[in-house]
C-alpha cells in the first residue's frame, strides 16, 4: 500500500512539518468557525523553523530552545534526554548530525476551537527508512505552533487517509461521537489498564502489547530483584490526543501514556545505578528502590465502531523522564 492520503480528492495533499514558536495563519473566528487549522504555506514556515531550531536545541543540549518548539509527549521526552546529557556533556554535541526532512506532505484537517493541529509526513536522512510523522498543535490564537507528537511508521503501514474535495483530512472527535471502537480520548486509559490487569480485547496482539506484559511477567518473576508497574493515562491539556479519519471510516490516532518501573533489592543491598544518562535524571538516594518514570507517545490505528476489530499499534517511542531512589 503506498502512503498517499485517498479520498474524495486523490493526490498529495501538502508537505509537512514541525513547529516553533510561528504565530500560524488561524485567526479569525477560530474558536467556532470551521477552518483550516493552517495553510500550507505557513506549516511549511513552521516546519522549516522547527527543524532549524531542532537541530541547534540537540547540537547545544538546550532545554529552554527545545521548549519553544516542543510540547506533550514529545516535549517531555526530549527535555528530559537534553538535560540529563548536558549534565554529562556541558558543552554539547559537536558531532550532532543535523535531521533534514524532505519529500515532505501536509495533512491539515478543518477544525473548530482548541487546540488546532496538523500532522506532517516526511522521509529523514535517519536510517530505517520510516517516515517521519510531526503532530504540531496550537492551543490559542495566540500560542505558538509546537510538536506534541513523533511517531516513525512505515510506508506500507500508513493508512489511507479520507479527503474533502479542497485535499483537507478530517479530524476525529475525541469523544464518543467519534464513531470508533474506541474513542481517542479514551484510548490512554484503556491502554493503561490493558498493561495493568490484561483488561478488555481491544488491542491487537504486537510488540507494545502482548509481547511487553510478557516481558514484565518474566521481569517480575525474577528472585533477586523485585520489579512492580504501574500504568497511569495521559491526560489533557498537557497530553492531548489527536485523530485523523481513514478512508474505511476508522482513524489514526496519536496518543500518550504514563508508566512506572520500580525495582526493589532484598534488604541489605543497594541499587547501583550505572547509566550516567539515568543519573543525571535521579532524585532521592537509591537504598533499597529506584522507581523508574516514563512517557510514552504512540500512534494506531483504530477501527470503526460498524466494522469492529483491534487497535493495532504502528509505532511507540518510549523515553525516561525522571526517577526516584527510596
Amino acid at each position: 500500500m503506498s502512503h498517499r492520503v485517498k479520498g474524495v480528492a486523490r493526490g498529495a495533499v501538502l508537505a509537512a512539518a514541525l513547529t516553533a514558536s510561528l504565530a500560524g495563519c488561524v485567526t479569525v473566528h477560530g474558536e467556532t468557525a470551521v477552518v483550516p487549522a493552517v495553510g500550507k504555506d505557513e506549516a511549511a514556515k513552521v516546519l522549516k523553523t522547527f527543524t532549524a531550531r531542532n537541530n541547534k536545541a540537540n547540537s547545544a543540549y538546550d532545554t529552554e530552545l527545545n521548549a519553544a518548539i516542543e510540547t506533550g509527549a514529545l516535549g517531555a521526552i526530549d527535555q528530559a534526554g537534553l538535560k540529563s546529557r548536558k549534565e554529562i556533556r556541558p558543552r554539547g554535541n559537536p558531532d550532532y548530525r543535523r535531521l533534514e526532512l524532505t519529500d515532505t506532505r501536509y495533512l491539515i484537517p478543518k477544525q473548530a476551537g482548541w487546540p488546532k493541529f496538523f500532522v506532517t509526513d516526511s522521509a529523514s536522512n535517519r536510517k530505517g527508512g520510516g517516515r517521519w510523522l510531526f503532530v504540531f498543535q496550537r492551543d490559542s490564537a495566540d500560542a505558538p505552533w509546537k510538536a506534541s507528537y513523533l511517531s516513525i511508521v512505515q510506508p506500507d503501514k500508513m493508512p489511507d487517509l479520507a479527503t474533502d474535495k479542497e485535499g483537507h483530512v478530517e479530524a476525529v472527535p475525541t469523544g464518543a461521537d467519534s464513531g470508533l471502537t474506541l474513542a481517542p480520548g479514551a484510548l490512554s486509559k484503556a491502554y493503561a489498564r490493558y498493561l495493568q490487569e490484561e483488561s478488555g480485547t481491544a488491542f491487537a496482539p504486537g510488540p507494545y502489547t502482548t509481547a511487553q506484559r510478557a516481558q514484565r511477567e518474566r521481569q517480575m518473576k525474577r528472585e533477586n530483584v523485585r520489579n512492580e508497574y504501574a500504568d497511569q493515562a495521559a491526560r489533557p491539556p498537557q497530553f492531548n490526543p489527536f485523530g485523523l479519519r481513514t478512508e474505511n471510516g476508522g482513524a489514526l490516532v496519536f496518543f500518550s501514556s504514563l508508566h512506572h518501573h520500580k525495582q526493589t533489592l532484598p534488604r541489605g543491598y543497594k541499587p547501583k545505578i550505572k547509566d550516567p544518562l539515568v543519573k543525571a535524571l535521579l532524585s532521592g538516594t537509591p537504598k533499597q528502590s529506584v522507581t523508574f518514570v516514563r512517557t510514552a507517545e504512540q500512534v494506531v490505528t483504530v477501527p470503526p465502531k460498524k466494522d469492529g476489530g483491534k487497535i493495532t499499534f504502528l509505532n511507540r517511542i518510549s523515553g525516561l523522564t525522571s526517577a526516584q531512589g527510596q
